[in-house]
């Protein structure tokens, strides 16, 4: 399950024009991104340290900026019959690897046509003839190629155009190697499992055996699917393994093959029969011309014990460096943290004399996400510390080491620098929410600003945080903003009966009359670890919260508050759920309608409640919590019952449940004659994530108890529900739904009956 707004990808379109006359808010524009906040597009730091690219002309041009003016210098290439949604620069900064016709599969993974274009003799070739490929990745040399097409890895040689198979016992739902099963792309949140050594000699990748993992299937229908004109009378039918809770996952192993001698040999790491491996990545040698070594994460079923283990790749042999342990679970920013830094590790520092430096990681080792510097011999130092959390590691240069936290509020995000002896020095002081995206010698950054009310603005900065020029403002959002009629939205907080502190955001209409009675929609997500309440631009269902303002211009007020369980607060904040999701969770949103309806311009008789996916489930355990404080709720792709949920997600806050089969028991499959108020059900009936199962379920249970309530599916859609006018039926749905309950005239009609 997606621990953010799954269905924000949605918008992640290209900007239409502003609209500068507009004063009402039209669903048509929300859906359709009209008020996105511009960006640049596919920008990343090349090579070379001095400057960056970005993606223009409809992905027909590649531009090069640089860095001490932000101006676009000269054009890195231009095909004019041929568009890309994404590259990749090899090492040199020789080639770039440009992605067409992009095919999802899931949530990461995907296949797409991929060409190599080569700066120095401006060609342009398809990386293979024999079909899409997937996750490419360039070797430390620049002259091969590594991806995986039907589930084997193949080497693509650049300088001799030949393609070696590096597996060949790939089958779909049996064995995969190189890329991640469904579970592992899910909850360990990467798509590649394959890396190269320093040296360019060795090709590691793990293998998956999912052939004793249970299949899980649901129906394709006709629909809108060209592809399927021919077969209209009986719906085609996709199967894929999917291991839920304390059912069996895919048995994994890790092999080193020698591009040289061409010989493949399993690597000898400890591992428990049901444990993981959530990443693999080569360390770097201290020496030019070495292999280095492969570093192997490896995780016990139950997620509260990671260890690290160091493998050569000539023998195969393993020995551990470390180990990470919590009494609860281990969050999954430590171990992708800790493998991002360590494949950050140039090996071109070492080809120039370059002391390499030490990786760093994230870790709640004293109930607090801070950063940590990781020594070759395993000895373990704190670089950061305090009652905050770091909430991003960028990288380090000369013994200086760039993060961002959210030191001073959970609410915000600054970026920081800080020594090995804890200098430390805040480089955006602006109060807001600040991001970064570095050069490759991290002398400059792209920095990122937004507030509540401001727009995101992106600027270039050096490495001391000094702003050099101002790359987008946004001006012309803004100004759009201020001709529309809303209000401003604002940031509270308060205190539950259980004397616990929780924050929100709230916007109002913009001829807000305190001596009103207000409907009320409270949006929460709620899942372990997510944050929705920032002070940003960022915030709500659509980006500025512009669908909350065209709810707040029909008279509603909106808000949005986040409970024990959510991110940014520490761990044990965080971790309290532990073992019973969805008990305190639903406990706090109902403590937020009673505080909301105590507020003199609120009526607390027309209050509603939703969510999407965590936040569905969520929705439904607040209406069944007991208090009835919801006039109504809607659930989108809701867990009913975390039975359904697949193993790494579920286990790792849940255990089994054959362990806590209690805990499961809190679910609203298992507490549906509590409903209160009127409920609508939404669900993609082809939803490879939270299986329109849950749905099922439950609209059975409630069926046979007499409980009325709305449902609504979708066909063919998966857990984002989008494509074609599907994003705008299901908000013009929930609006319907929203406004038939809440709306003066109808809410009195309702409460009579």
């Amino acid at each position: 399950m997606r621990k953010s707004l799954l269905f924000l990808a949605f918008f992640l379109l290209p900007p239409s024009c502003f609209l500068l006359e507009a004063q009402e808010i039209s669903l048509e524009d929300v859906v359709a991104g009209t008020y996105r906040a511009k960006g640049f597009y596919g920008a990343q730091p090349l090579p070379d340290g001095n400057a960056f690219a970005t993606i223009v002309d409809g992905g027909h041009t590649l531009l090069r900026h640089s860095y001490d003016t932000g101006q676009a210098t000269d054009t890195i290439l231009t095909l004019s019959d041929l568009s890309f949604s994404s590259y990749a620069i090899s090492p040199d900064g020789r080639y770039f690897l440009l992605a067409t016709h992009v095919e999802s599969i899931y949530r990461r993974s995907y296949t797409a046509e991929h060409y190599l274009y080569d700066t120095q003799t401006h060609s342009v070739e398809p990386l293979s003839e024999d079909g899409a490929q997937e996750c490419p990745l360039f070797s430390p040399d620049s002259r091969m190629v590594g991806f995986v097409r039907d589930n084997n890895l193949y080497v693509k040689h650049i300088d001799t155009s030949t393609e070696e198979a590096i597996t060949i016992d790939g089958r779909f739902n049996y064995i995969i190697n190189g890329k991640p099963d469904w579970v592992y792309e899910e909850e360990f949140e990467y798509n590649r499992a394959f890396d190269f050594s320093a040296d360019s000699r060795y090709i590691a990748f793990m293998r998956s055996d999912e052939s004793q993992v249970r299949t899980f299937s649901f129906p394709f229908y006709r629909g809108t699917n060209p592809e399927m004109e021919d077969n209209t009378l009986y719906p085609s039918n996709y199967e894929y393994k999917y291991p839920k809770a304390g059912e069996t996952n895919s048995t994994v192993s890790v092999f080193c093959h020698d591009l040289t001698a061409h010989h493949t040999q399993p690597v000898s790491v400890p591992l428990d029969s049901d444990g993981y491996i959530p990443r693999l990545v080569f360390w770097p040698a201290p020496k030019a011309h070495e292999p280095g070594c492969l570093a192997i994460f490896t995780l016990n079923r139950r997620q509260n014990r990671c260890d690290l283990y160091l493998a050569s790749p000539a023998t195969g042999e393993a020995s551990l460096l470390m180990s990470e342990n919590n009494d609860r679970y281990i969050n999954v920013s430590f171990y992708n943290s800790l493998a991002l830094s360590i494949d950050a590790l140039s090996p071109q520092a070492v080809e120039d004399g370059k002391e390499l430096s030490n990786p760093t990681f994230l870790s709640e080792r004293d109930g607090w996400q801070h950063l940590y510097l990781l020594n070759p011999d395993g000895h373990v130092q704190q670089l950061t510390n305090g009652h905050f959390n770091v909430t991003a590691y960028y990288g380090e240069a000369n013994g200086q080491y760039y993060y961002a936290s959210n030191e001073g509020s959970p609410l915000e995000q600054y970026i920081y620098r800080i020594d090995a002896e804890g200098n430390k020095a805040l480089l955006t002081p602006q109060k807001g929410f600040h991001t970064a995206a570095f050069s490759a010698d991290m002398s400059h950054f792209l920095h990122t600003f937004s507030d509540l009310n401001t727009p995101t603005i992106t600027s270039l900065c050096d490495a001391q945080g000094n702003t050099l020029t101002t790359l987008e403002d946004n001006a012309a959002l803004k100004q759009t903003y201020e001709t529309l009629r809303i209000g401003k939205p604002q940031l509270f907080s308060f205190t539950t009966s259980e004397g616990i502190e929780l924050n929100g955001w709230m916007v109002k209409p913009a001829d807000f009359d305190s001596t009103r009675h207000y409907p009320v929609l409270m949006y929460q997500y709620s899942g372990p670890g997510d944050q929705q309440v920032h002070n940003s631009w960022n915030n709500g269902n659509a980006y500025g919260l512009i669908w909350e303002h065209r709810l707040a211009q029909k008279g509603y007020i909106v808000a949005c508050v986040d409970g024990r369980g959510t991110g940014g607060r520490g761990e044990e904040f965080q971790k309290c759920t532990y073992l019973t999701m969805g008990d305190l969770e639903s406990k706090d949103q109902v403590e937020v309608a009673l505080y909301l309806g105590s507020l003199p311009y609120v009526d607390a008789t027309r209050i509603a409640i939703w969510g999407w996916s965590f936040g569905g489930f969520n929705t439904i355990m607040s209406m069944t919590e007991g208090r009835p404080a919801f006039r109504c709720g809607v659930a989108v792709a809701p867990v009913t019952d975390w039975r359904f949920y697949d193993s790494a997600y579920t286990e790792r806050y849940m255990r089994t449940p054959q362990e806590n089969p209690t805990g499961y028991d809190t679910s609203p499959l298992h507490r549906f004659s509590q409903l209160s108020g009127d409920l609508l059900l939404i669900h993609g009936l082809a939803d490879d994530n939270v299986h329109f199962q849950n749905t099922a379920e439950l609209a059975e249970q409630l069926v046979q108890a007499g409980i009325p309530f709305d449902m609504h599916t979708y066909t063919n859609r998966n857990h984002s529900i989008y494509g074609g006018n599907t994003r705008l039926h299901l908000f013009q749905r929930i609006e319907r739904f929203l406004d038939q309950h809440l709306t003066p005239q109808n809410a009195t009609a309702q409460a009579s009956r």
